[in-house]
């Protein structure tokens, strides 16, 4: 019986424990893995707490928590072509990423590399994916300045590199207590907070091009407001807010062939995940309030014992 973390109903920190769940079978066009990690996110404790997103499935209790991890496969469900038992995989899990055990669909995962580690491959699905296809969508060319707001979470991190690595700046607003991390990553940060407009002005006197943010609310407001053209500002915060601003919400990232060009641009070093704290499966608790308290810099991940 493998174990799972779970929650049985909708609620806060309390309503999340360790489960034994059936050992879930391959359906048609599924793959069975043994989970080696998984990516903690802030959707995974927002779910738990109740919201759903427009458009998002119905979360069927109890529901293991976990929407992104990498492992093995342990078998195959009928009309899956191209995968066997043993392969290394990563991608969005139908049935939670925080348990031994997962489902995968088939056509929605993709190879992990030997060269990527289970814990870097584990945080590729949401946060990477998102911070890739954002920048990917404003479609700035190479010499433009992004401004990136909420650059040291994992969405962030990840957007940044690939700005860089397609010839942008990037200047990102943060906390102060994040700036060595985020000048890591060779931006330039400025302090959140009131006054931001100021600073950013001040940081890059040439001008914003584009915005991605991941703050939202009044955040997003200011930050609108430096660009020229509302169709070069994307939120993956504030999806009201940023249509009636102009702009667009950050699109649809559950795609493999998005997440297959992540997963290169990480085998070829030109993306670091930035995964700042691993932890193990039995602290799983830990993990999720690390995450919902909104501070954590970087990513953090769940290491899994070996699948008995």
């Amino acid at each position: 019986m493998p174990l799972a973390y779970v929650h049985a109903r909708f609620g806060g920190p309390e309503v999340e424990h360790f489960a034994d769940l059936p050992r879930p079978a391959p359906g048609p066009g599924q793959l069975l893995v043994a989970v080696r990690a998984a990516g903690v996110n802030p959707v995974d404790w927002k779910r738990r707490s109740g919201r759903r997103p427009r458009g998002a499935p119905v979360v069927r209790l109890p529901a293991v928590m976990g929407g992104e991890a990498a492992g093995e496969v342990v078998a195959v469900g009928s009309g899956v072509a191209g995968f066997a038992v043993g392969d290394a995989v990563l991608g969005g899990p139908l049935t939670g990423g925080y348990a031994r055990f997962t489902l995968f669909a088939a056509d929605a995962v993709v190879r992990k590399p030997p060269e990527v580690a289970w814990t870097d491959a584990a945080v590729l699905p949401i946060a990477a994916a998102t911070g890739y296809g954002a920048v990917r969508q404003l479609g700035l060319r190479a010499g433009a300045t992004l401004l990136v707001t909420g650059v040291g979470g994992g969405v962030g991190v990840a957007a940044a590199q690939v700005a860089a690595h397609l010839g942008l700046t990037v200047v990102g607003s943060a906390s102060a207590g994040k700036r060595e991390f985020v000048e890591s990553l060779g931006v330039r940060h400025v302090a959140s907070g009131p006054g931001l407009t100021a600073r950013v002005r001040a940081a890059a006197p040439q001008g914003i091009d584009g915005v991605l943010d991941l703050v939202g609310g009044e955040v997003l407001r200011e930050a609108a407001a430096l660009v020229a053209d509302p169709a070069k500002v994307v939120s993956g915060a504030d999806r009201e807010a940023v249509g009636a601003l102009g702009g667009a919400p950050v699109g649809p990232v559950r795609d493999p062939a998005l997440l297959g060009a992540v997963v290169e641009l990480v085998r070829a070093g030109a993306l670091d995940p930035r995964v700042t704290r691993v932890v193990p499966f039995a602290q799983a608790p830990e993990a999720v309030r690390a995450v919902e308290g909104g501070h954590t810099v970087g990513k953090v991940v769940l290491e899994m014992p070996p699948a008995p």
